[in-house]
This record gives structure tokens, C-alpha cells and sequence, in this order.
């Protein structure tokens, strides 16, 4: 079969999801020059995200990982040291050390502050010139996880424009190689200095707590609990790094384009919003039909087949092979939503979705996540309540294959008015 070679714009999206449903449960695609196997049947997406027979480590498990690491624009997707790219008693090492932050009672504790950091944004909203266009994922979809991840990591407010910038070039997956590395390179000086300022001050953050995880270590390792295999104890300065660096990135870009993704949904769905406002539904349903329909992370680099892996149909992943997880495609299956898995609908009776993945690496964040999408909704359409698009707004996607977003969200605050 012919490979289908998706678009670094992210400008052809729907035309793609339509080819992957056509093309079967996976079908060889071309990911900015890396053969892999994409998979967007959610069905199949499940049972391969849960599988032991296939890794996210590709240092281990991907032959190809030496060659193509160096001139990949995507290269950091897999070659950072974290429990995104870890596999087996090493990703439950990695993610135990960063789950402490996550836990129920920690994001419960963050509601309130969530609240209070909205309602400063709706503030500066209201401040605005009356009648004059705002661009929403700039002023709140952005602005909100910025400051919530700057919160939980202790983020120095000098520093935090500057995350911003670099994790939107991460996500930008039309950069050349060059681009990529030097944006990674001044990534990596800034999470240097937030872990120097750190370790000079420590204090109640997540970043102050990986810290203290990697220095106070004792190195004398353990048996991990699932299989008894050896594993050591401690973060390794590469891994309290590239910790950092996912925390930043996967805590802030996905939930820009939950809040993003939502608003425009509802603007360009007045009866299901009115639905909301009825009380029909909550904010949280319209949370996860967002997640489904827009799935923030369209694609996600990549997995590995640890061993021959045979497929529905015949197919047969070779051991080395890269798996694609689509997410935005799954989200919209007929197999099963049915035919209208494209349609925004908050009264859909199936809820499951795989936008924050499944299986071992289902996303710590989502609690978070979700608390800070309903928030943001519920008290933006309660303070301006004729909330509209702009006449001439134009939803074009951000420029990637993975983020899945718009470039600008233009609203008029007080709508007709």
C-alpha cells in the first residue's frame, strides 16, 4: 500500500482522517520522512496502547533511532530521557516520581486558584475596547494553562513567556532541522536555570520536589513492584531535565487547544450551547466532546513494536516498527461513533474518547486538564453572555501535524452589540 504522507500544516486534517478510515485499522504513512504505521481505529488504538509487545522507548526498540535521530525535526518526541519515552519498570520509576503532583488531592487544592487566575484573565477581557475583536486562544486559552503549569512547576514570571515561546515551536512541525534543535538547545538553557534557581531556593513546587528526588536519591536502586526487574532509585540529571521538559510541554499546549477547540465548537454550535445554558447538560460534557471531536494532540510520535505484532486484516507490525497513534482520527471513527463522528454533540450517549491516551501512559494531566477546560467555560459564556466569532474570523489550524488548534480564536466580547 501506498504510504500516505501527512501534512506538516496540519491544513489537510479532515481529508487525511477520511484517507485513514478508508485505508483501514493502520495503513504506512510518511511522518516528516519516517516511515511508521499510523493507527486510527480506536478500537485497535486501545488494545496497541496497553500492549507490553509495544514501547515508547526507541533507544531500546527502535533500530532505526542512531540514524534518524540527528536530522528528524521530531527528534526530541523520542529521544528525551522521561517517562514519555520510557517503557516497562523504568516508565513506572519515572512516572511514580512525577505523580505525587497529580494526585487527587493536589488538583482538588488547585480549583480555587484555577477560579481566581480565570476570573483575572476575564477581567482583562472586560477591560478591552467595546466592539473591537479579540483573539481568545491568545488572551484566555493560552493564557490560562501558562500560568497554571507556571504555578505548579514555580515557574520564575520571568521566565514564563519564554517557556511559552520554545514549547510552541516544539509542537511547530514545519521547522527544519536546524530550527528544531537550536529552539531545543535554548529550551534546555532555560530548564538549567529554573533548576539552578531551584536548587539555590527550593520551594512547594513540583520542580523543587523532582529536584529534591534527584540529589537526596540514595542510588541504591530496588526491584520494581509489577516484575521484580532492577531499577534505580534516583532522577538522573538528564531525566530531571527532560521531566521538566514534558511537565512544560504536554501540561500547557494540549490544554490551549481544549479551551480553544471548545469555545469555537459552541460558537459555531448556538444550539448546543443553549443546551448548556438550559441546564440539558454541563460544562463537563462539553469537555469531553471536545476532547473527542478535536482531539488537542492530533498525532502522537511514536511507538515501537517489540516484536512481530499481527494485526486484524493481516497486517503484520515487524519488530522495530513505528506505530502512529492518531488520535484525532480515532476520536471521530464510525466504528464507534458511528457515521456523524464529525457532528459537535454534547448530548452523545458514547463518552469514551483517547485524547488523553490509555493503558500505561494515559496522561497524568487530565484531572487538571479537564478542571481547568470547565472552568475557563463556564465562567467565560457567565461573564459575556453574548459572546460571538467575529464577522470575518477565519479558524485556520496552528501549523502542525501533532497540535491541534487554531492559529487565533476572534471573538466579539458582547457579540451583535
Amino acid at each position: 500500500m501506498e504510504r500516505l504522507v501527512l501534512d506538516p500544516t496540519g491544513r489537510n486534517r479532515d481529508a487525511e482522517t477520511a484517507e485513514l478510515f478508508e485505508r483501514g485499522p493502520a495503513t504506512p504513512v510518511d511522518l516528516l520522512g519516517v516511515r511508521a504505521w499510523a493507527v486510527a481505529d480506536p478500537g485497535l488504538l486501545e488494545e496497541l496502547l496497553k500492549d507490553p509487545r509495544v514501547s515508547k522507548d526507541g533507544l531500546q526498540h527502535w533500530p532505526d533511532f542512531a540514524e534518524v535521530v540527528p536530522t528528524w525535526p521530531l527528534a526530541i518526541w523520542v529521544a528525551a530521557r522521561n517517562m514519555f519515552t520510557a517503557h516497562g519498570a523504568e516508565h513506572r520509576r519515572l512516572r511514580r516520581l512525577v505523580g505525587a503532583a497529580f494526585s487527587v488531592r493536589r488538583i482538588n487544592a488547585m480549583t480555587e486558584q484555577v477560579e481566581q487566575l480565570t476570573e483575572a484573565l476575564l477581567d482583562d477581557l472586560a477591560a478591552m475596547p467595546a466592539g473591537t475583536p479579540v483573539d481568545l486562544r491568545e488572551h484566555l486559552a493560552y493564557r490560562l494553562p501558562i500560568q497554571v503549569v507556571a504555578r505548579l512547576l514555580g515557574l520564575p514570571d520571568a521566565l514564563t513567556d519564554s517557556f511559552r515561546t520554545t514549547v510552541d515551536r516544539v509542537f511547530d512541525t514545519t521547522r527544519t532541522t536546524e530550527e528544531a534543535v537550536a529552539n531545543m538547545t535554548t529550551f534546555y538553557g532555560m530548564l538549567d536555570e529554573l533548576i539552578a534557581t531551584k536548587r539555590r531556593e527550593p520551594a512547594d513546587d513540583m520542580t523543587s520536589l523532582l529536584i529534591a528526588a534527584r540529589d537526596t536519591g540514595d542510588g541504591e536502586g530496588g526491584a520494581d513492584e509489577a516484575d521484580g526487574t532492577a531499577v534505580a532509585s534516583a532522577l538522573t540529571e538528564e531525566e530531571l531535565r527532560d521531566t521538566l521538559l514534558l511537565v512544560v510541554s504536554a501540561g500547557y499546549e494540549t490544554t490551549v487547544n481544549l479551551i480553544d477547540n471548545a469555545i469555537a465548537a459552541l460558537l459555531t454550535h448556538p444550539e448546543q450551547l443553549a443546551m448548556v445554558r438550559s441546564g440539558k447538560v454541563g460544562w463537563g460534557d462539553v469537555v469531553e466532546e471536545a476532547l473527542r471531536r478535536d482531539a488537542p494532540v492530533a498525532h502522537l510520535p511514536l511507538r515501537f513494536a517489540v516484536e512481530d505484532i499481527e494485526l486484524p486484516g493481516g497486517v503484520v507490525l515487524r519488530k522495530g516498527d513505528p506505530i502512529l497513534a492518531s488520535y484525532a482520527a480515532a476520536g471521530r471513527h464510525p466504528s464507534r461513533y458511528g457515521e456523524d463522528g464529525a457532528v459537535f454533540d454534547v448530548t452523545r450517549p458514547v463518552k469514551e474518547h483517547l485524547a488523553f491516551g490509555h493503558g500505561p501512559h494515559f496522561c497524568l494531566g487530565a484531572p487538571l486538564a479537564r478542571l481547568e477546560g470547565a472552568t475557563a467555560l463556564r465562567m467565560l459564556f457567565e461573564r459575556f453572555p453574548d459572546l460571538a466569532l467575529a464577522p470575518d474570523a477565519d479558524l485556520r489550524p496552528v501549523e502542525s501535524l501533532i497540535s491541534n488548534g487554531h492559529r487565533e480564536l476572534p471573538v466579539l466580547l458582547d457579540g451583535a452589540r
